[in-house]
């Protein structure tokens, strides 16, 4: 039997990657997402307009996208409700976020030169892909402030263990990345880490010992 419900979110499982983008004043933001997929040589990133991040790549378009593996989730979660922009809506206050310039050093993560764009890179990263956003799509009709962002891929750099033979291409059973799964975080099919963000959310809480019996 099914049942019809309106879910509060649709995160039914999706990458988590940390996105670079170059404030005004020449410094990197971080920017915690996981509403992204590819498709050939283009990412697609969903965002809203209200963030640093998209305000940014509206003005200046490069960018790299920091994919997120399961060892980084503890710096991830530290910035989960942080953000760069000081103006931010009630929505967002009321789910606990703050302004926090440097997430780099609130997320205990070290910087790295891009190597094509002018934006610093995650080193602790795994896979760091390099690029420009080409498009900035409305989603959700006039009123929504949700965005999609077409990014072009230009410059993929791969650690060393997560390539196989042909370095053409990733190894599928070394590369585990970090899934966001109803605002909750997941490595390997089970819990993660306590997400700050789900909380943030008022999401009911996964069953009891779920996170440290890995259910």
């Amino acid at each position: 039997m099914k049942r019809i419900v309106e879910p509060k979110v649709l995160y039914f499982g999706t990458p988590v990657v940390l996105i670079s983008s170059r404030n005004a004043d020449g410094t990197t933001n971080l920017g915690p997402m996981s509403s992204a997929w590819w498709l050939a040589q283009s990412a697609m990133l969903g965002m809203s307009v209200g963030s640093q991040t998209v305000q940014n790549l509206m003005e200046r378009p490069e960018c790299i996208l920091n994919l997120v593996d399961p060892a980084m989730v503890a710096s991830l979660d530290r910035i989960a409700l942080l953000t760069g922009s000081r103006q931010m809506s009630e929505a967002k206050r009321a789910r606990g976020y703050r302004y926090e310039p440097d997430k780099f050093a609130a997320a205990g993560l070290t910087r790295s030169p891009g190597s094509l764009v002018d934006v610093d890179a995650i080193e602790e990263s795994p896979i760091n892909l390099e690029g420009r956003i080409e498009a900035i799509h409305q989603v959700g009709g006039p009123d929504s402030n949700l965005r999609a962002l077409e990014m072009s891929v230009q410059r993929v750099q791969v650690r060393d263990d997560l390539l196989m033979n042909d370095d053409r291409y990733i190894d599928p059973l070394r590369w585990d990345p970090l899934i966001m799964k109803f605002t909750e975080y997941f490595a390997g099919g089970v819990p993660a880490y306590e997400s700050s963000l789900a909380r943030g959310w008022q999401m009911p809480p996964m069953r009891a010992g779920a996170l440290s019996s890995g259910e």
